[in-house]
């Protein structure tokens, strides 16, 4: 399959890139991931392995979409939890009474 990542053109294929990541020990996950075998690879190091370029020259979208068109599992970041905010005794307190009605 022909792609294009960081405006340069790439020939990849799903063995190519099975290959090309062999032996590689994957980096910790902090964000987008491709399952590429049994392990999860996060999607800068799988996309600086099969260019041999510099991660900054490409984004995540572009090898994001080149391996899903390959067929390979991708996840992207999972929504941060929004944080519930605490009251303290007093604002529950004042919560409950109200707000002072317009004379």
């Amino acid at each position: 399959m022909r792609c294009v990542i960081a405006r340069f053109p790439f020939d990849l294929t799903k063995s190519g890139v099975l290959e090309s990541m062999k032996g590689i020990k994957p980096e910790q996950v902090s964000g987008e991931s491709v399952i590429i075998g049994r392990r999860t690879y996060p999607v800068k190091q799988v996309g600086q392995v099969i260019t041999r370029q510099d991660p900054r020259d490409f984004s995540t979208g572009e090898v994001l979409r080149a391996m899903t068109q390959l067929g390979f599992t991708c996840r992207g970041v999972a929504p941060a939890a929004v944080p519930t905010r605490v009251l303290s005794p007093w604002q529950e307190a004042s919560a409950m009474l109200g707000t002072p009605a317009a004379a």
